[in-house]
């Protein structure tokens, strides 16, 4: 919940000073949700033999991503922010998904693929697929 909170976050100060940019970094939280709420509900069902378990924590850690998109809005809304305090702001946020990136998830997804049959292969898809959302963003 913590983690899917902060998602909510990130787009709002981007909405904030503009909108195709919230909108395109939103979408692009929403895409990554889906293997995310797999990621929760699989090993939750596995370990109880629940579906209906492994739904509601996954439901539980999707639903407080809203909630922190609402908490973020409310708090930046109304603050006249500087270009300076925004830019300061997109930097932390898009260095904290970089070193979540660099540090945990590749090196974890290299754990489970050894000889790298899939990972970097995966990686470039994927970043395939989010610079094909942001040219269609500007169509």
């Amino acid at each position: 919940a913590l983690h899917t909170s902060r998602e909510g976050w990130a787009p709002s100060a981007p909405a904030l000073a503009d909108t195709k940019l919230g909108l395109a970094l939103a979408v692009a939280v929403a895409v990554h949700n889906i293997p995310e709420g797999a990621c929760v509900a699989m090993p939750v069902y596995y370990a109880t033999g629940s579906k209906m378990k492994g739904f509601w924590w996954s439901f539980v850690s999707g639903v407080s991503e809203p909630i922190g998109g609402l908490f973020g809005y409310l708090v930046l809304y109304g603050n006249a922010m500087s270009d300076v305090a925004y830019g300061a702001l997109f930097g932390v946020v898009g260095g904290m998904m970089v070193y979540i990136s660099l540090k945990e998830l590749l090196p974890t997804a290299l754990k489970y693929d050894p000889h790298d049959k899939y990972v970097t292969n995966c990686m470039f898809a994927g970043m395939a697929i989010m610079a094909l959302s942001m040219i269609l963003f500007q169509i």
